[in-house]
């Protein structure tokens, strides 16, 4: 099994309807994760830069949709299907990921 570069993990928690904190799948990250998955599949990044994982809550669900990028310990809040173009550019060019996507320790420090 090849390592890659990049693991990336899209909350995928979901909640009841109505919960105060609301839930990244009720915001939309299994369309997020389904989109990050076949943009890196068509760009051949896949089996050796970055693999698409889902995983239950990051803990910063006021940011959801919310993404975790490892080695790089990196979050990404907000996250919409309209963002994954030019989130994987960043991760195949090795360039600063979108400013917009990028979550401050004040922001996940909210909560």
């Amino acid at each position: 099994m090849p390592q890659r570069k990049r693991y990336i993990f899209v909350c995928n928690n979901r909640r009841p309807e109505g919960a105060p904190k609301g839930s990244c799948a009720a915001r939309g990250s299994e369309q997020v994760h389904a989109a990050l998955k076949s943009a890196l599949a068509s760009r051949g990044m896949a089996v050796h830069a970055a693999r698409a994982c889902t995983c239950s809550c990051l803990d910063v669900c006021s940011q959801g949709v919310t993404i975790l990028v490892e080695p790089d310990h990196l979050f990404l809040g907000k996250v919409t299907v309209e963002d994954i173009p030019s989130l994987v550019d960043a991760l195949q060019n090795d360039t600063p990921l979108p400013d917009h996507l990028v979550l401050t320790r004040e922001q996940i420090d909210q909560g």
